[in-house]
């Protein structure tokens, strides 16, 4: 992963004109965003309203209209949009016996896990999961990890390729009060140091407030984006959430 002092503003990821309808049911429509790398945006809406396709949509799981672009501003040339991705869940069976290192083992890897001991492999696992304040955790069980360590371990997988964007589909869902504080805490670091756009999926309005650069309010279409002060303020907020009554 590419670290840096200050978020760079070099790169940008543009998603132009994006729509998916499924069978006869158009579920997003005309869905247009401009993103900064070093920023983290936030995506809200009511339950069914499209939060999750999008993220399906940018990960190319569903078919959709329009197009990603990702510029790298320095030189002008369009390149491969390099994507890592935190699901909202994942399911482990119990008594499984994967350890931590196997997983992200053999997810760099198609070769198998018993065939990768080597100390770089090792080394560079630790690294990624010491961002995240999770290298203790390296020859856990999978299945024994908690809700908030499975998501740092996923985090720490998910950045191991250097991304350009992250896409994080409420990966908090479940997760205790300290385990959220600790999640924020830590995407704000990334935010900060690494060469990295974010989009954030959240139904958690206090935190979105506290940390995100912009908000998105979606409701099959943008109903309307800015900074969160904006977005909380404005008429399409208080017509979707009616005043806090609805759902994230």
């Amino acid at each position: 992963m590419r670290k840096i002092i200050k978020p760079c503003g070099l790169h940008c990821i543009k998603i132009n004109h994006l729509g998916v309808t499924l069978g006869k049911q158009e579920i997003l429509k005309d869905i247009n965003l401009h993103i900064h790398c070093g920023s983290l945006n936030a995506v809200i809406g009511r339950n069914g309203a499209g939060k999750s396709t999008l993220i399906r949509a940018i990960l190319g799981d569903v078919p959709h209209t329009g197009n990603i672009e990702f510029k790298d501003r320095e030189d002008g040339r369009i390149q491969r949009l390099k994507i890592g991705y935190v699901p909202q869940s994942m399911n482990v069976e119990k008594q499984t016996p994967v350890s931590v290192y196997d997983m992200i083992a053999a997810y760099q890897s198609n070769v198998p896990v018993f065939l990768m001991r080597g100390k770089k492999i090792r080394e560079r696992i630790l690294e990624h999961l010491k961002i995240f304040k999770a290298d203790y955790l390296v020859d856990k069980q999978v299945c024994n990890l908690s809700g908030g360590e499975l998501q740092r371990v996923l985090l720490s997988m998910a950045l191991m390729d250097a991304p350009n964007l992250l896409l994080l589909d409420e990966p908090v869902s479940g997760i205790d009060q300290n385990g959220m504080e600790l999640f924020y805490q830590t995407i704000y670091n990334l935010k900060e140091h690494y060469d990295l756009a974010m989009i954030l999926i959240s139904h958690d309005l206090d935190y979105v407030k506290k940390y995100a650069d912009k908000v998105i309010l979606i409701d099959q279409g943008i109903q309307k984006q800015g900074t969160a002060k904006e977005v909380f303020a404005s008429p399409e907020f208080a017509q979707v959430f009616q005043y806090g009554k609805g759902e994230g």
